[in-house]
């Protein structure tokens, strides 16, 4: 009987169309989420250019310092730290859709206190930034520039260490609205404290990156006041105060909750690293093109581009991620895999548009960073490629939100590892080098790779068991899931049917 039962509920949950109603519903919800994470992406591109900028104007040899080590901190830390946060993203989301809080504050605990342990290695490798780079025979003057920045960006660290783990914290809890205007009053502070520290003060480099952390330390005081003031008298949370943060648990070592969260911490953290690592093997392989202050000035702008491109894919990847977790959590498998549907729908809608812009706007946009004719040219010959690069990233990446959501970051890091480099990396090199297409190679492999990650994700998703899903949650995050009842599940998915 309970064969029949579960078998007639895996047809009706595959034969399920989700309404209208439950559609604009969900849209409404996604949108509430994406929106501000997508503005706060935006916010941090500007803040980043910013310190571009600055370090421009203080010369050819501090912007091209700066830039190595901009390259470096972000290979060696910021994505390590980035991917290992989104590892809480299943526990903390899950946990907040079954009513269970104080398993989600101790994730945010755990999370922060694995972050500052990752941040030791990384720190002795900026430290050691300058003898690495001597190894590689980077020229001493940029070597000194750049190591200097990256000793200077230490703290930053620690700021990342606390602002990652918040902004998912509140992020899961649907409460990203604050995370938008505390980026925005520390972006605002960010160019006078810049100016001030790299002009007035006449730091240089260094004023650049310690106003970078500084501004970072501002966004994590702004956040934990708001926590504070708005969470502090909220029954429903164990994360009354900041001083929480550092205070103990009975369980805070508990080998099984930490074993839990390793293992979904690291492929996270694998899954970020491999796509973020392949726009900087696309710049290394430019340096080696026959003509490469061009191909390397085209990477640098086909950077900026995808990067701004990328912010509203991240937005998606996060609400739906959001999403799926608290539905799962909460025992509704058909309201999760409904959020799925719509995110990736909003995802398709964003890539066209990235494709129309960037097809469009070839010609103009290159202007915004150079005068030169012949990096102008190979810019507007690839950004169409970009463009259909985005028709691929944008659902790829909401898929990864989806996965994440639903505790497989394993099979996103298995696919970006063989998209990326079993199937992008080496078409890359052979329409670059060995075709002879150079630059526009490269653009190829990387659309190689968009295409085939995409594909695999969206077969991963549309064939997920989301009742399985959410069962899987129940065995995550403890008895407080609720479970999906076989009865009413049929009872919804029939009424979607008529």
């Amino acid at each position: 009987m309970v064969a029949e039962e579960d078998s007639r509920l895996k047809n009706l949950q595959h034969k399920y169309k989700q309404t209208m109603p439950e559609v604009v519903e969900e849209m409404k919800k996604i949108w509430d989420i994406s929106f501000p994470v997508a503005a706060m992406s935006i916010l941090n591109y500007l803040k980043n250019m910013t310190s571009v900028v600055c370090m421009g104007r203080l010369g050819s040899l501090e912007l091209a310092g700066g830039a190595l080590a901009v390259g470096f901190t972000n290979i060696t830390g910021y994505s390590v730290l980035s991917g290992l946060a989104t590892g809480m993203e299943p526990l903390c989301g899950q946990a907040i859709g079954s009513k269970n809080p104080q398993l989600a504050s101790l994730t945010l605990k755990r999370t922060i206190f694995l972050l500052i342990l990752a941040s030791l290695p990384i720190s002795l490798l900026w430290l050691n930034l300058q003898p690495l780079m001597l190894i590689l025979r980077q020229q001493q003057d940029i070597t000194r520039v750049a190591s200097l920045y990256c000793s200077f960006s230490l703290p930053d660290l620690i700021a990342n260490s606390f602002l990652h783990p918040l902004r998912i914290y509140l992020r899961c809890k649907g409460n990203t609205w604050p995370l938008m205007w505390c980026t925005l009053v520390s972006v605002l502070l960010h160019l006078p404290v810049t100016a001030f520290f790299t002009f007035y003060i006449s730091l240089g480099v260094a004023g650049v990156a310690v106003s970078s952390f500084l501004t970072n330390f501002i966004a994590l005081s702004l956040l934990l006041c708001y926590i504070y003031f708005e969470e502090h008298n909220n029954d429903e949370t164990s994360l009354k105060t900041p001083l929480v943060l550092m205070s103990g648990s009975s369980d805070f070592g508990n080998d099984e909750v930490w074993s839990t969260l390793v293992k979904l911490a690291v492929p996270s953290c694998i899954a970020v690293c491999l796509e973020w690592w392949w726009y900087e093997f696309m710049t290394i392989l430019a340096g080696y093109l026959p003509e490469p202050k061009v191909a390397l000035a085209a990477a640098a702008i086909v950077i900026q581009t995808t990067s701004l491109m990328y912010t509203i894919p991240t937005a998606l990847s996060a609400a739906v991620s959001t999403r799926v977790s608290n539905e799962l959590g909460a025992g509704r498998p058909e309201k999760a895999k409904t959020a799925a549907a719509v995110a990736i729908g909003a995802a398709v809608a964003v890539s066209v548009f990235g494709l129309v812009a960037t097809t469009m706007g070839r010609k103009a946009w290159g202007r915004v960073f150079t005068a030169d004719e012949v990096v102008l040219e190979l810019t507007a010959a690839v950004l169409p490629v970009i463009g259909a690069c985005e028709l691929a990233n944008c659902p790829q990446t909401t898929s990864c939100g989806i996965l994440r959501g639903s505790a497989r970051p394993r099979v996103g890091a298995k696919i970006n590892f063989y998209a990326f480099y079993v199937v992008g990396a080496p078409v890359a090199v052979v329409l670059a080098f060995r075709w002879g297409l150079d630059f526009m190679g490269l653009c190829y492999g990387l659309l190689g790779a968009q295409i085939v990650c995409t594909i695999s994700i969206l077969t991963v998703v549309y064939t997920t068991d989301w009742n399985k899903e959410s069962l899987k949650a129940h065995d995550l995050v403890g008895k407080n899931v609720i479970l999906p009842d076989v009865d009413q599940v049929i009872v919804k998915c029939e009424e979607g049917l008529h």
